[in-house]
């Protein structure tokens, strides 16, 4: 038997309806499906070789055409053929015409367009890799937000999910025994975030992670006294440069990026 498949068609890339597909392969626990894409498709007549193979194969479609004329043949053609096209953007727009009135600009491609925004991402991205962990303290120069706090206060993963939105973000850990760097006294265009958590929190973390690497859990770096020094140690340099701080104890990512992006726009 033919492999169970479903085409994709765009006149883009066909990322987005390809997406859905998948989403949607992954509520059923059926035999494995296939997905064939068809992107940048400009001409009717390869929308009808598409729907003719669709047809031979007894799969269906899935599509992302902005191009009114394009839409309407997919229909007309699976129509003709009999098997089922799912118009991914359609009923969208339709959507957004219907309710404020305003029309598309029928560019294919527009998701994925590269703009100064989509470089600005890009450049802050490969900034949050280059000055992860203090590795390189000029970063803290040129950062846009420096993140501090002791070890596992989520200071990576919060810099990453910032630069995703374009800010150029490089963080410090701060340990007892190593004196921060000059570079990071507080100068004008540059928020320092202060990280902390309860020790509780922190040590449960930390035990975790010494599991993880398959460390023993007794070691001084999960062990409740030192965790205390360290945050009491991090609080003092926090006071220190009057930065704000935020407590990251059970708080996703995404709410202490929102409260950081906050106070950049303020």
């Amino acid at each position: 038997m033919t492999q169970p498949t479903i085409y994709v068609c765009s006149d883009a890339v066909g990322e987005t309806a390809e997406a859905v597909a998948k989403a949607t392969l992954r509520q059923f626990a059926s035999n494995p499906v296939k997905i064939k894409r068809f992107g940048h498709i400009r001409h009717e007549e390869e929308i009808a070789r598409i729907v003719a193979e669709a047809a031979q194969s007894g799969g269906f479609i899935s599509y992302t055409l902005v191009q009114p004329e394009l839409r309407e043949f997919m229909k007309l053609e699976a129509a003709k053929h009999s098997i089922l096209a799912v118009d991914v953007m359609g009923p969208m727009m339709q959507a957004f015409i219907d309710t404020f009135g305003s029309f598309p600009k029928r560019k294919p491609g527009l998701l994925h367009s590269i703009d100064d925004d989509y470089h600005r991402r890009m450049e802050a991205i490969e900034f949050a890799v280059r000055y992860d962990d203090g590795k390189d303290v000029r970063g803290l120069m040129q950062a846009q937000v420096v993140l501090i706090g002791v070890s596992r206060t989520s200071k990576t993963p919060l810099s990453i999910f910032l630069s995703h939105k374009g800010i150029r973000t490089a963080n410090l850990p701060l340990l007892p025994e190593v004196k921060p760097p000059a570079e990071l006294v507080a100068e004008p265009g540059r928020l320092i975030v202060g990280l902390t958590m309860s020790p509780e929190h922190l040590l449960e973390i930390r035990t975790e992670r010494l599991n993880a690497l398959g460390l023993p859990a007794s070691s001084q770096y999960a062990s409740l006294e030192r965790i205390n020094e360290e945050l009491q140690y991090a609080a003092g340099i926090m006071d220190k440069l009057g930065c704000p701080v935020i407590d990251v104890t059970n708080r996703a990512i995404e709410e202490t990026a929102g409260i950081i992006m906050n106070w950049i726009q303020q």
